[in-house]
Protein backbone atom coordinates (compact mmCIF):
# COMPACT_ATOMS: atom_id res chain seq x y z
CA UNK A 1 0.00 0.00 0.00
CA UNK A 2 2.87 2.40 0.79
CA UNK A 3 4.47 1.70 -2.59
CA UNK A 4 1.14 2.20 -4.29
CA UNK A 5 0.58 5.58 -2.59
CA UNK A 6 4.13 6.66 -3.43
CA UNK A 7 3.67 5.69 -7.07
CA UNK A 8 0.32 7.49 -7.26
CA UNK A 9 1.78 10.68 -5.80
CA UNK A 10 4.74 10.59 -8.21
CA UNK A 11 2.38 10.17 -11.14
CA UNK A 12 0.13 12.96 -9.87
CA UNK A 13 3.03 15.37 -9.45
CA UNK A 14 4.32 14.46 -12.87
CA UNK A 15 0.92 15.08 -14.44
CA UNK A 16 0.41 18.36 -12.52
CA UNK A 17 3.83 19.69 -13.56
CA UNK A 18 3.41 18.53 -17.13
CA UNK A 19 -0.01 20.12 -17.27
CA UNK A 20 1.41 23.39 -15.99
CA UNK A 21 4.09 23.37 -18.65
CA UNK A 22 1.52 22.67 -21.32
CA UNK A 23 -0.73 25.48 -20.18
CA UNK A 24 2.14 27.90 -19.93
CA UNK A 25 3.89 27.45 -23.25
CA UNK A 26 2.05 24.99 -25.44
CA UNK A 27 5.46 23.44 -26.29
CA UNK A 28 6.33 19.83 -26.99
CA UNK A 29 6.41 19.23 -23.24
CA UNK A 30 2.64 19.67 -23.28
CA UNK A 31 2.32 17.04 -26.00
CA UNK A 32 4.35 14.60 -23.94
CA UNK A 33 2.06 15.23 -20.97
CA UNK A 34 -0.93 14.47 -23.14
CA UNK A 35 0.70 11.23 -24.23
CA UNK A 36 1.38 10.27 -20.58
CA UNK A 37 -2.17 11.08 -19.59
CA UNK A 38 -3.52 8.98 -22.44
CA UNK A 39 -1.60 5.95 -21.19
CA UNK A 40 -4.42 3.77 -19.70
CA UNK A 41 -2.47 2.52 -16.66
CA UNK A 42 -1.21 5.98 -15.67
CA UNK A 43 -4.61 7.54 -16.21
CA UNK A 44 -6.32 4.84 -14.12
CA UNK A 45 -3.80 5.20 -11.29
CA UNK A 46 -4.20 8.97 -11.33
CA UNK A 47 -8.00 8.81 -11.14
CA UNK A 48 -7.94 6.12 -8.45
CA UNK A 49 -5.45 8.10 -6.41
CA UNK A 50 -7.56 11.25 -6.52
CA UNK A 51 -10.77 9.39 -5.63
CA UNK A 52 -9.20 7.50 -2.72
CA UNK A 53 -7.65 10.64 -1.29
CA UNK A 54 -10.95 12.53 -1.45
CA UNK A 55 -12.74 9.76 0.41
CA UNK A 56 -9.93 9.48 2.98
CA UNK A 57 -9.71 13.24 3.55
CA UNK A 58 -13.47 13.55 4.04
CA UNK A 59 -14.14 10.62 6.38
CA UNK A 60 -10.93 10.19 8.38
CA UNK A 61 -8.59 12.49 10.28
CA UNK A 62 -5.76 13.76 8.11
CA UNK A 63 -2.39 12.11 8.36
CA UNK A 64 0.58 14.36 8.93
CA UNK A 65 1.50 15.67 5.50
CA UNK A 66 4.08 18.02 4.14
CA UNK A 67 2.98 20.89 1.96
CA UNK A 68 4.60 19.07 -0.97
CA UNK A 69 2.45 15.96 -0.42
CA UNK A 70 -0.87 17.73 -0.02
CA UNK A 71 -3.34 17.25 -2.89
CA UNK A 72 -6.37 19.58 -3.02
CA UNK A 73 -9.74 18.08 -2.02
CA UNK A 74 -13.24 19.36 -2.55
CA UNK A 75 -15.50 20.25 0.37
CA UNK A 76 -18.89 18.54 0.67
CA UNK A 77 -20.61 21.77 1.68
CA UNK A 78 -19.83 25.12 0.08
CA UNK A 79 -20.94 28.63 0.92
CA UNK A 80 -21.23 31.72 -1.21
CA UNK A 81 -20.36 35.09 0.19
CA UNK A 82 -17.76 36.61 2.44
CA UNK A 83 -16.11 34.45 5.13
CA UNK A 84 -13.72 36.94 6.69
CA UNK A 85 -13.77 36.96 10.49
CA UNK A 86 -15.61 39.74 12.28
CA UNK A 87 -13.13 41.22 14.80
CA UNK A 88 -15.97 41.83 17.27
CA UNK A 89 -16.85 38.12 17.38
CA UNK A 90 -14.96 35.85 19.82
CA UNK A 91 -12.41 33.58 18.15
CA UNK A 92 -14.28 30.41 19.14
CA UNK A 93 -17.59 31.56 17.66
CA UNK A 94 -18.30 29.86 14.35
CA UNK A 95 -19.72 32.45 11.96
CA UNK A 96 -20.20 29.72 9.34
CA UNK A 97 -20.86 26.03 9.69
CA UNK A 98 -21.95 23.07 7.65
CA UNK A 99 -24.52 21.76 10.16
CA UNK A 100 -26.10 23.84 12.93
CA UNK A 101 -27.85 21.75 15.60
CA UNK A 102 -30.26 23.70 17.80
CA UNK A 103 -30.39 21.85 21.11
CA UNK A 104 -27.55 20.08 22.88
CA UNK A 105 -29.46 17.57 24.99
CA UNK A 106 -29.47 13.83 24.42
CA UNK A 107 -30.84 14.03 20.86
CA UNK A 108 -28.78 17.03 19.71
CA UNK A 109 -25.55 15.67 21.19
CA UNK A 110 -26.21 12.29 19.58
CA UNK A 111 -26.65 13.93 16.17
CA UNK A 112 -23.36 15.77 16.62
CA UNK A 113 -21.66 12.55 17.74
CA UNK A 114 -22.80 10.54 14.72
CA UNK A 115 -22.04 13.29 12.22
CA UNK A 116 -18.50 13.72 13.50
CA UNK A 117 -18.03 9.98 13.91
CA UNK A 118 -18.78 9.63 10.20
CA UNK A 119 -16.85 12.73 9.08
CA UNK A 120 -14.24 13.69 11.64
CA UNK A 121 -12.54 16.09 9.25
CA UNK A 122 -14.05 18.43 6.70
CA UNK A 123 -17.49 18.83 8.33
CA UNK A 124 -18.02 21.79 10.66
CA UNK A 125 -20.75 20.97 13.19
CA UNK A 126 -22.00 23.54 15.70
CA UNK A 127 -24.38 22.71 18.58
CA UNK A 128 -26.23 25.57 20.29
CA UNK A 129 -27.52 24.81 23.80
CA UNK A 130 -29.15 27.47 25.95
CA UNK A 131 -28.81 25.55 29.24
CA UNK A 132 -25.24 24.31 29.75
CA UNK A 133 -26.14 22.93 33.18
CA UNK A 134 -29.01 20.88 31.71
CA UNK A 135 -31.09 21.82 34.75
CA UNK A 136 -34.16 22.20 32.50
CA UNK A 137 -33.30 19.36 30.15
CA UNK A 138 -35.61 16.36 29.76
CA UNK A 139 -32.57 14.22 30.57
CA UNK A 140 -32.82 15.44 34.16
CA UNK A 141 -36.19 13.72 34.63
CA UNK A 142 -35.35 10.62 32.65
CA UNK A 143 -35.46 7.30 34.49
CA UNK A 144 -32.93 5.93 32.00
CA UNK A 145 -35.19 3.14 30.82
CA UNK A 146 -34.14 0.84 27.98
CA UNK A 147 -37.07 -1.18 26.70
CA UNK A 148 -38.43 -2.56 23.43
CA UNK A 149 -42.06 -2.89 24.54
CA UNK A 150 -43.50 -0.50 21.96
CA UNK A 151 -46.37 -1.02 19.53
CA UNK A 152 -44.68 0.52 16.45
CA UNK A 153 -41.87 -1.29 14.57
CA UNK A 154 -39.81 1.91 14.28
CA UNK A 155 -39.72 2.46 18.05
CA UNK A 156 -38.90 -1.20 18.69
CA UNK A 157 -36.03 -1.13 16.20
CA UNK A 158 -34.61 2.11 17.59
CA UNK A 159 -34.53 0.69 21.12
CA UNK A 160 -33.01 -2.56 19.89
CA UNK A 161 -30.20 -0.53 18.37
CA UNK A 162 -29.75 1.33 21.66
CA UNK A 163 -29.34 -2.01 23.45
CA UNK A 164 -26.74 -3.12 20.90
CA UNK A 165 -24.85 0.17 21.16
CA UNK A 166 -24.87 0.28 24.96
CA UNK A 167 -23.62 -3.29 25.13
CA UNK A 168 -20.44 -2.06 23.43
CA UNK A 169 -20.39 1.33 25.16
CA UNK A 170 -16.78 0.95 26.31
CA UNK A 171 -15.65 0.50 22.72
CA UNK A 172 -17.45 3.71 21.73
CA UNK A 173 -16.80 5.89 24.78
CA UNK A 174 -14.03 4.28 26.78
CA UNK A 175 -14.42 3.96 30.55
CA UNK A 176 -14.36 7.63 31.58
CA UNK A 177 -18.08 7.94 32.38
CA UNK A 178 -19.66 4.53 33.19
CA UNK A 179 -23.28 4.16 32.06
CA UNK A 180 -24.18 1.92 35.03
CA UNK A 181 -26.53 -0.31 33.04
CA UNK A 182 -28.81 -2.46 35.22
CA UNK A 183 -30.21 -5.43 33.21
CA UNK A 184 -33.42 -6.29 35.05
CA UNK A 185 -35.95 -5.49 32.34
CA UNK A 186 -39.29 -3.72 32.30
CA UNK A 187 -42.58 -5.09 33.57
CA UNK A 188 -45.55 -3.63 31.69
CA UNK A 189 -48.87 -4.30 33.44
CA UNK A 190 -52.24 -4.21 31.70
CA UNK A 191 -55.85 -4.48 32.77
CA UNK A 192 -58.48 -6.46 30.92
CA UNK A 193 -59.16 -3.67 28.41
CA UNK A 194 -55.51 -3.47 27.25
CA UNK A 195 -54.47 -7.12 27.56
CA UNK A 196 -55.06 -7.94 23.89
CA UNK A 197 -53.04 -4.93 22.73
CA UNK A 198 -50.19 -5.94 25.05
CA UNK A 199 -50.29 -9.45 23.60
CA UNK A 200 -50.13 -8.23 19.98
CA UNK A 201 -47.29 -5.83 20.78
CA UNK A 202 -45.29 -8.59 22.48
CA UNK A 203 -45.62 -10.81 19.41
CA UNK A 204 -44.35 -8.02 17.13
CA UNK A 205 -41.48 -7.20 19.48
CA UNK A 206 -40.25 -10.79 19.56
CA UNK A 207 -40.54 -11.07 15.77
CA UNK A 208 -38.25 -8.04 15.43
CA UNK A 209 -35.58 -9.39 17.78
CA UNK A 210 -36.66 -8.42 21.28
CA UNK A 211 -37.14 -11.12 23.91
CA UNK A 212 -39.94 -10.82 26.41
CA UNK A 213 -42.55 -13.03 28.02
CA UNK A 214 -46.25 -12.67 28.77
CA UNK A 215 -47.42 -13.58 32.29
CA UNK A 216 -50.93 -14.04 33.56
CA UNK A 217 -51.96 -12.59 36.91
CA UNK A 218 -51.31 -15.91 38.68
CA UNK A 219 -47.83 -16.24 37.18
CA UNK A 220 -47.07 -12.60 38.03
CA UNK A 221 -48.00 -13.21 41.67
CA UNK A 222 -45.82 -16.32 41.83
CA UNK A 223 -42.82 -14.67 40.22
CA UNK A 224 -43.07 -11.29 41.99
CA UNK A 225 -44.50 -11.90 45.50
CA UNK A 226 -44.25 -8.20 46.33
CA UNK A 227 -46.71 -7.35 43.52
CA UNK A 228 -50.45 -7.02 44.08
CA UNK A 229 -52.12 -8.27 40.87
CA UNK A 230 -55.59 -6.95 41.64
CA UNK A 231 -57.07 -5.52 38.43
CA UNK A 232 -54.18 -6.90 36.32
CA UNK A 233 -55.01 -9.32 33.51
CA UNK A 234 -51.59 -9.61 31.87
CA UNK A 235 -48.00 -8.52 32.28
CA UNK A 236 -45.06 -8.45 29.88
CA UNK A 237 -41.54 -8.83 31.27
CA UNK A 238 -38.40 -8.11 29.25
CA UNK A 239 -35.93 -10.98 29.43
CA UNK A 240 -33.00 -9.51 27.48
CA UNK A 241 -31.76 -6.13 26.20
CA UNK A 242 -33.83 -4.24 28.78
CA UNK A 243 -33.13 -2.42 32.00
CA UNK A 244 -32.01 1.09 32.87
CA UNK A 245 -28.87 3.22 32.77
CA UNK A 246 -27.61 6.63 33.87
CA UNK A 247 -29.03 9.07 31.29
CA UNK A 248 -26.76 11.94 32.33
CA UNK A 249 -23.75 9.66 31.80
CA UNK A 250 -24.93 8.90 28.25
CA UNK A 251 -25.39 12.62 27.56
CA UNK A 252 -21.94 13.36 28.98
CA UNK A 253 -20.32 10.66 26.82
CA UNK A 254 -22.06 11.80 23.65
CA UNK A 255 -21.08 15.42 24.18
CA UNK A 256 -17.51 14.59 25.20
CA UNK A 257 -16.99 12.29 22.22
CA UNK A 258 -18.55 14.72 19.74
CA UNK A 259 -16.31 17.51 21.07
CA UNK A 260 -13.30 15.22 20.84
CA UNK A 261 -14.11 14.59 17.18
CA UNK A 262 -14.24 18.34 16.54
CA UNK A 263 -17.86 19.42 17.08
CA UNK A 264 -18.30 22.92 18.54
CA UNK A 265 -20.69 23.26 21.51
CA UNK A 266 -21.87 26.83 22.01
CA UNK A 267 -23.73 28.26 24.98
CA UNK A 268 -26.47 30.46 23.58
CA UNK A 269 -30.04 30.62 22.37
CA UNK A 270 -31.35 30.90 18.82
CA UNK A 271 -33.67 33.91 18.87
CA UNK A 272 -34.31 34.40 15.15
CA UNK A 273 -33.47 33.32 11.62
CA UNK A 274 -32.34 35.30 8.62
CA UNK A 275 -33.83 34.29 5.29
CA UNK A 276 -32.56 34.35 1.73
CA UNK A 277 -34.47 34.49 -1.54
CA UNK A 278 -33.43 31.67 -3.86
CA UNK A 279 -34.91 31.97 -7.33
CA UNK A 280 -33.40 28.67 -8.47
CA UNK A 281 -35.59 26.65 -6.04
CA UNK A 282 -39.30 25.98 -6.27
CA UNK A 283 -41.53 23.88 -4.03
CA UNK A 284 -43.84 21.51 -5.90
CA UNK A 285 -47.33 20.93 -4.55
CA UNK A 286 -47.37 23.94 -2.22
CA UNK A 287 -50.13 26.43 -3.02
CA UNK A 288 -48.39 29.09 -0.96
CA UNK A 289 -45.12 28.91 -2.90
CA UNK A 290 -44.77 30.52 -6.31
CA UNK A 291 -42.08 29.31 -8.67
CA UNK A 292 -39.03 31.54 -8.46
CA UNK A 293 -40.25 33.01 -5.16
CA UNK A 294 -38.70 30.56 -2.68
CA UNK A 295 -37.28 32.03 0.52
CA UNK A 296 -35.03 29.70 2.49
CA UNK A 297 -33.25 29.66 5.82
CA UNK A 298 -29.80 31.20 5.66
CA UNK A 299 -28.53 32.24 9.11
CA UNK A 300 -29.42 31.77 12.75
CA UNK A 301 -29.34 34.70 15.15
CA UNK A 302 -27.80 33.46 18.39
CA UNK A 303 -27.99 35.32 21.67
CA UNK A 304 -24.89 34.67 23.78
CA UNK A 305 -24.82 34.52 27.60
CA UNK A 306 -23.48 38.10 27.79
CA UNK A 307 -26.56 39.38 25.97
CA UNK A 308 -24.90 40.06 22.63
CA UNK A 309 -26.24 38.53 19.42
CA UNK A 310 -24.26 36.94 16.60
CA UNK A 311 -25.25 35.26 13.36
CA UNK A 312 -24.13 31.86 12.13
CA UNK A 313 -24.58 31.00 8.47
CA UNK A 314 -25.31 27.33 7.91
CA UNK A 315 -25.68 24.90 5.06
CA UNK A 316 -28.01 22.64 7.04
CA UNK A 317 -29.92 23.14 10.28
CA UNK A 318 -31.45 20.60 12.70
CA UNK A 319 -34.13 21.50 15.24
CA UNK A 320 -33.56 19.21 18.24
CA UNK A 321 -34.48 21.66 20.98
CA UNK A 322 -36.77 19.45 23.05
CA UNK A 323 -39.59 21.40 24.67
CA UNK A 324 -38.41 24.57 22.87
CA UNK A 325 -38.63 22.98 19.41
CA UNK A 326 -42.06 24.43 18.65
CA UNK A 327 -40.85 27.92 19.54
CA UNK A 328 -37.75 27.57 17.36
CA UNK A 329 -39.92 26.30 14.49
CA UNK A 330 -42.10 29.38 14.73
CA UNK A 331 -38.99 31.54 14.32
CA UNK A 332 -38.55 29.72 11.01
CA UNK A 333 -42.20 30.65 10.14
CA UNK A 334 -43.33 27.04 10.62
CA UNK A 335 -46.93 27.31 11.74
CA UNK A 336 -47.24 31.00 10.89
CA UNK A 337 -46.38 31.09 7.18
CA UNK A 338 -48.30 30.38 3.96
CA UNK A 339 -48.89 27.02 2.29
CA UNK A 340 -47.01 24.15 3.94
CA UNK A 341 -45.72 26.57 6.53
CA UNK A 342 -49.22 26.85 7.99
CA UNK A 343 -48.72 23.46 9.67
CA UNK A 344 -47.08 23.97 13.08
CA UNK A 345 -44.60 21.73 14.85
CA UNK A 346 -46.96 20.34 17.54
CA UNK A 347 -44.58 20.20 20.51
CA UNK A 348 -45.63 21.05 24.03
CA UNK A 349 -43.96 20.63 27.41
CA UNK A 350 -45.25 17.84 29.64
CA UNK A 351 -44.18 17.63 33.26
CA UNK A 352 -42.76 14.56 34.94
CA UNK A 353 -42.67 14.38 38.74
CA UNK A 354 -39.92 12.20 40.20
CA UNK A 355 -39.30 10.96 43.74
CA UNK A 356 -36.48 9.16 45.49
CA UNK A 357 -37.96 6.99 48.24
CA UNK A 358 -36.69 4.47 50.77
CA UNK A 359 -38.32 1.49 52.40
CA UNK A 360 -36.86 -0.93 54.93
CA UNK A 361 -39.90 -3.23 54.84
CA UNK A 362 -39.01 -6.93 54.90
CA UNK A 363 -41.23 -7.69 51.90
CA UNK A 364 -40.00 -4.78 49.76
CA UNK A 365 -38.78 -5.65 46.21
CA UNK A 366 -35.17 -6.80 46.05
CA UNK A 367 -32.30 -6.82 43.58
CA UNK A 368 -34.19 -8.52 40.75
CA UNK A 369 -37.03 -6.01 40.64
CA UNK A 370 -37.76 -4.84 37.07
CA UNK A 371 -38.84 -1.32 36.25
CA UNK A 372 -42.58 -1.60 36.77
CA UNK A 373 -45.13 0.47 34.85
CA UNK A 374 -48.65 0.40 36.27
CA UNK A 375 -51.80 0.99 34.19
CA UNK A 376 -52.48 4.05 36.36
CA UNK A 377 -49.34 5.72 34.97
CA UNK A 378 -47.02 5.46 37.97
CA UNK A 379 -43.63 3.85 37.49
CA UNK A 380 -41.04 2.55 39.95
CA UNK A 381 -37.62 0.96 39.81
CA UNK A 382 -34.93 0.06 42.28
CA UNK A 383 -32.12 2.60 42.73
CA UNK A 384 -29.01 0.80 43.91
CA UNK A 385 -29.12 -0.94 47.28
CA UNK A 386 -30.31 -0.21 50.83
CA UNK A 387 -34.01 -0.07 49.98
CA UNK A 388 -33.81 2.93 47.65
CA UNK A 389 -36.23 3.36 44.74
CA UNK A 390 -37.10 5.92 42.06
CA UNK A 391 -40.76 6.43 41.28
CA UNK A 392 -42.94 9.03 39.64
CA UNK A 393 -45.72 9.93 37.29
CA UNK A 394 -46.19 12.04 34.19
CA UNK A 395 -48.54 14.94 34.76
CA UNK A 396 -52.21 14.60 33.87
CA UNK A 397 -54.95 17.19 33.66
CA UNK A 398 -55.95 16.61 37.27
CA UNK A 399 -52.37 16.50 38.56
CA UNK A 400 -50.73 19.23 36.49
CA UNK A 401 -49.00 21.00 39.39
CA UNK A 402 -45.88 23.17 38.97
CA UNK A 403 -43.50 21.03 41.01
CA UNK A 404 -43.22 17.74 42.83
CA UNK A 405 -43.61 17.93 46.59
CA UNK A 406 -44.67 15.75 49.49
CA UNK A 407 -48.29 16.81 49.11
CA UNK A 408 -48.40 15.74 45.46
CA UNK A 409 -46.77 12.41 46.36
CA UNK A 410 -49.24 11.70 49.15
CA UNK A 411 -52.25 12.65 47.03
CA UNK A 412 -51.41 11.20 43.61
CA UNK A 413 -48.64 8.63 43.92
CA UNK A 414 -48.60 7.00 47.36
CA UNK A 415 -52.16 5.56 47.12
CA UNK A 416 -51.45 3.94 43.72
CA UNK A 417 -48.02 2.77 44.84
CA UNK A 418 -49.44 1.21 48.00
CA UNK A 419 -52.12 -0.52 45.94
CA UNK A 420 -49.64 -2.10 43.53
CA UNK A 421 -46.64 -2.65 45.84
CA UNK A 422 -48.05 -2.75 49.40
CA UNK A 423 -44.58 -2.92 51.01
CA UNK A 424 -43.84 0.58 49.69
CA UNK A 425 -47.01 2.17 50.99
CA UNK A 426 -45.17 3.69 53.95
CA UNK A 427 -41.96 4.52 52.09
CA UNK A 428 -40.10 7.67 53.12
CA UNK A 429 -39.58 10.43 50.56
CA UNK A 430 -35.89 11.36 50.36
CA UNK A 431 -35.92 13.78 47.44
CA UNK A 432 -38.15 15.09 44.67
CA UNK A 433 -37.74 16.97 41.41
CA UNK A 434 -39.82 18.03 38.42
CA UNK A 435 -38.90 18.60 34.80
CA UNK A 436 -40.44 18.65 31.35
CA UNK A 437 -40.03 16.63 28.20
CA UNK A 438 -41.12 17.35 24.64
CA UNK A 439 -44.60 15.96 24.06
CA UNK A 440 -45.92 15.60 20.52
CA UNK A 441 -49.54 16.58 21.06
CA UNK A 442 -50.51 15.32 17.58
CA UNK A 443 -49.90 11.58 18.04
CA UNK A 444 -47.43 11.30 20.96
CA UNK A 445 -44.66 10.00 18.74
CA UNK A 446 -41.37 11.39 17.46
CA UNK A 447 -41.05 13.70 14.45
CA UNK A 448 -37.87 12.98 12.54
CA UNK A 449 -36.58 13.92 9.11
CA UNK A 450 -36.47 16.73 6.58
CA UNK A 451 -39.00 19.54 6.62
CA UNK A 452 -41.10 19.37 3.43
CA UNK A 453 -40.69 23.07 2.59
CA UNK A 454 -37.17 24.04 3.61
CA UNK A 455 -34.50 22.18 1.65
CA UNK A 456 -31.92 22.60 4.42
CA UNK A 457 -33.92 21.97 7.60
CA UNK A 458 -34.24 18.73 9.58
CA UNK A 459 -36.35 18.03 12.66
CA UNK A 460 -35.70 15.57 15.52
CA UNK A 461 -38.06 16.13 18.42
CA UNK A 462 -41.33 15.13 20.07
CA UNK A 463 -40.40 11.66 21.30
CA UNK A 464 -42.82 12.09 24.19
CA UNK A 465 -40.93 10.67 27.13
CA UNK A 466 -38.84 7.96 25.49
CA UNK A 467 -36.28 10.13 23.68
CA UNK A 468 -33.26 9.27 25.83
CA UNK A 469 -33.19 5.58 24.94
CA UNK A 470 -33.90 6.39 21.29
CA UNK A 471 -31.43 9.27 21.04
CA UNK A 472 -28.69 6.97 19.73
CA UNK A 473 -30.79 5.77 16.80
CA UNK A 474 -32.18 9.27 16.19
CA UNK A 475 -28.68 10.74 15.92
CA UNK A 476 -27.57 8.00 13.55
CA UNK A 477 -30.71 8.45 11.42
CA UNK A 478 -30.22 12.23 11.02
CA UNK A 479 -26.54 11.68 10.17
CA UNK A 480 -27.61 9.28 7.42
CA UNK A 481 -30.01 11.85 5.96
CA UNK A 482 -27.32 14.52 6.05
CA UNK A 483 -24.45 12.41 4.71
CA UNK A 484 -26.27 9.96 2.42
CA UNK A 485 -29.58 11.63 1.65
CA UNK A 486 -31.59 8.64 2.90
CA UNK A 487 -32.07 6.24 5.79
CA UNK A 488 -29.62 3.35 5.54
CA UNK A 489 -30.15 1.30 8.71
CA UNK A 490 -33.69 1.79 10.06
CA UNK A 491 -36.35 3.21 7.75
CA UNK A 492 -37.92 5.98 9.82
CA UNK A 493 -39.66 7.75 6.94
CA UNK A 494 -43.10 7.21 8.54
CA UNK A 495 -42.02 9.49 11.39
CA UNK A 496 -41.45 12.46 9.07
CA UNK A 497 -43.17 15.85 9.27
CA UNK A 498 -45.15 14.89 6.15
CA UNK A 499 -47.63 12.88 8.22
CA UNK A 500 -48.79 16.11 9.84
CA UNK A 501 -49.59 17.62 6.45
CA UNK A 502 -51.53 14.60 5.15
CA UNK A 503 -53.06 13.96 8.61
CA UNK A 504 -51.87 10.39 9.05
CA UNK A 505 -50.99 10.00 12.76
CA UNK A 506 -48.58 7.32 13.97
CA UNK A 507 -49.99 6.42 17.38
CA UNK A 508 -47.75 4.67 19.91
CA UNK A 509 -50.03 2.82 22.29
CA UNK A 510 -47.41 1.69 24.80
CA UNK A 511 -46.20 4.32 27.25
CA UNK A 512 -42.58 3.19 27.53
CA UNK A 513 -40.47 5.44 29.74
CA UNK A 514 -36.89 6.51 29.32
Amino acid sequence: MLRYRHAVRLLQRRNYSAGAASNGSGSSGGDKSGEDDRHPIRRTLRLLGNDMRKVKDFFLPKETETEEDRIPTQSKFQFTGEKTRDPTVPDDFQTHCDVLIIGGGGVGSSIAYWLKEKARDGLNVVVVEKDDTYAQSATRVSVGGLCQQFSLPENIQMSLFAAEFLRGAKQHFGQDVPLQFTPYGHLMLAGEEHAESLMRSSQLQNELGARNELLTADRLAARFPWLNTSGIALGCIGLEKEGWFNPLALLSNLRRSASGYGAHFLSGQVVDFEFKSQTDISVVGDAGSNEGNYTGLDKAVIQLPDGTSRTCKFALCVIAAGVSSGQVARLAKIGVGPGMLQVPLPIDARKRHMYAINSQAQSAPGMSMPMTIDPTGIFIRRDGLNGNYICGQDSTEESNVPAADAQFFDQHIRPKLAERVPALGEAQVLDSWTGSYDQNIYDENGILGAHPYYHNLYIATGFSGHGVQQSLAIGRAISELVMDGQFRTIDLSRLSFDRLIVDQPMYEFNNVLS
